[in-house]
C-alpha cells in the first residue's frame, strides 16, 4: 500500500523512506484471455460439426448420432431404389412372358395370337362398317357381345388331325381358341345353354357343346373376361384349358411349342405366330399365297410377327414392321430359300399393281407396290428373314379396296 502511495504522490515519494523492491525476473507471468479460443478440430475427425460461426467444433454430436441421422437417411432411399428395380424387372419379364391368353392354349401344330386392343387403338378398325352373317348377327343381339369392340386379346391353336375319331379324313383344320375381351356373363350363359344340346361340368365349370357345320363346338368361360373354345373332335383339348386356367396362378409355361418357339418372338408384336402357321395355306403340299405357291413345304416351322411403331411415318398414322423366319433344317437349306424367294419376289415386283383385265389402277395399287419394295431377305445361318413395311394408311386402303371388291 505505501509502494503505491509513494508512487501516486511525488511528495510522498519524496519524503519516503520505503524503497520498491526489484522485480524478480525469475517469475513467468502469462495472461491468459477472458473467452479462450476453442481448439482447432482435426480435419479427419469424425466428431466434427460446424459451429455457429462455421468453424468446426469437435465432441458437440456424439458419433452414434451421426451415423443414426445417416442411416435414417439412406433406408428410405434404399428402399425406393429396390422398389423402382423391382418394378422394371417385373415390367421386363412381363414384356416377355407370353401372353395369358396364348399360355391357356393346349398342344398343337401352330400358335396364332392377335393383341386386339393394341391394334383397335391404332386403326380404329372397329368403327368401320362391315356386313355381318346372319349367324353372327344373332349372337350379337342375344349376347349384346361385339367381336371387333369387345374382344381384347385372341389366341388360337392350330391341330392338325389326319383322321377324325369316326376314321374318315378331316376336311378342315382343327382350332382351339381363347377370347379376352368385355363380356357380359349372364346373357353369354343364357346364350350357350339354349344353344347346346349337350353339357358337361369339368374342374367347376360347365362346357357346352354346340352343333355347327357338321362339327361340335365345345365352349367354356374360364372366368368373367375369359372365354375358351374348341371344335376337336373329342374333349380332350377344351379340358386341357380348363386345367391351365386352373394352374394360371402358378404361372403355368403354356405349350411345349409356345416354350420352345416363344423367344423367337419379337418384342412387343401386337400380331404374332409360331410353328406350322403355313397349315391354313397349305395346297398341293406347300404354302400358296393368293394363288402363288411358295417354296416352302406346308410344315415349314415359321415364327411371323407384325409390330407396330407408331413414331415411323407419323403422317401415314405410324408404321407396321413385319417379320417372317422360316426356321430351315441347315444354313444350306436356308440359303437356297433366300434364293427362291428372291427370285419370286423380283417377279411379283414386275407385276406389282399392274391390273391386266384394263380396269382403272386403285388406290391399293400403290400401296401394294410401296410394300413390296420395302420387302428385304436376308439369311442369318439357319434362319431365312423376310422383312416388310407398311404404313398404317396403306394397310387400311388394302382392307378397304378387299373389302369393296367382295361385295
Amino acid at each position: 500500500m505505501l509502494y503505491q502511495l509513494s508512487y501516486a504522490s511525488p511528495s510522498l515519494r519524496k519524503h519516503s523512506t520505503l524503497r520498491p523492491k526489484p522485480l524478480d525476473r525469475s517469475l513467468n507471468f502469462t495472461i491468459a484471455p477472458r473467452h479462450p479460443p476453442p481448439a482447432p478440430a482435426s480435419p479427419r475427425d469424425p466428431t466434427a460439426a460446424p459451429g455457429p460461426s462455421g468453424r468446426i467444433l469437435a465432441g458437440r454430436i456424439p458419433a452414434g448420432r451421426i451415423a443414426a441421422v445417416r442411416k435414417r437417411k439412406l433406408i428410405p432411399l434404399l428402399i425406393a431404389l429396390a422398389l423402382v428395380a423391382a418394378l422394371g424387372v417385373m415390367l421386363y419379364l412381363r414384356a416377355k412372358a407370353p401372353p395369358e391368353a396364348a399360355r391357356l392354349l393346349p398342344e398343337s401344330d401352330a400358335i396364332l395370337f392377335v393383341q386386339l386392343k393394341d391394334v383397335r387403338a391404332a386403326t380404329h378398325f372397329d368403327q368401320t362398317p362391315t356386313q355381318r352373317s346372319p349367324g353372327l348377327q344373332r349372337f350379337i343381339d342375344a349376347t349384346g357381345i361385339v367381336p371387333e369392340r369387345d374382344i381384347d386379346a385372341a389366341a388360337l391353336a392350330l391341330h392338325r388331325v389326319p383322321f377324325t375319331a369316326a376314321g374318315r379324313p378331316a376336311a378342315d383344320l382343327f382350332t382351339s381358341e381363347v377370347f379376352v375381351g368385355r363380356f357380359d356373363g349372364q346373357r353369354l350363359t343364357q346364350y350357350l345353354d339354349a344353344a347346346a344340346t349337350a353339357r358337361e361340368t369339368y374342374a367347376g365349370r360347365t362346357v357346352y357343346s354346340i352343333p355347327l357345320d357338321d362339327q361340335t363346338l365345345r365352349v367354356a368361360q374360364l372366368g368373367y373376361d375369359t372365354v375358351a373354345a374348341s371344335n376337336m373332335p373329342t374333349s380332350e383339348q377344351i379340358h386341357s384349358m380348363l386345367d391351365r386356367a386352373r394352374a394360371s396362378a402358378l404361372g403355368t409355361p403354356g405349350s411345349s411349342l409356345l416354350a420352345a418357339r416363344f423367344h423367337d418372338v419379337p418384342l412387343l408384336a401386337q400380331a404374332w405366330g409360331i410353328g406350322h402357321i403355313g397349315l391354313p395355306f397349305a395346297h398341293n403340299g406347300h404354302i400358296a399365297v393368293l394363288g402363288l405357291s411358295l417354296p416352302l413345304p406346308e410344315d415349314s416351322d415359321l415364327v411371323a410377327s407384325l409390330r407396330y411403331n407408331g413414331a415411323a411415318h407419323l403422317l401415314a398414322g405410324g408404321s407396321v414392321q413385319l417379320r417372317i423366319t422360316d426356321i430351315a433344317p441347315s444354313p444350306e437349306a436356308a440359303a437356297a430359300t433366300v434364293d427362291s424367294l428372291n427370285v419370286l419376289l423380283s417377279m411379283v415386283r414386275s407385276v406389282g399393281g399392274i391390273d391386266l383385265s384394263g380396269a382403272p389402277p386403285k388406290p391399293s395399287d400403290d400401296a401394294l407396290r410401296a410394300i413390296l419394295l420395302s420387302t428385304k431377305l436376308s439369311q442369318h445361318g439357319e434362319r431365312a428373314v423376310l422383312d416388310a413395311d407398311a404404313t398404317v394408311d396403306q394397310i387400311k386402303t388394302l382392307f378397304k379396296d378387299a373389302g369393296n371388291s367382295s361385295r
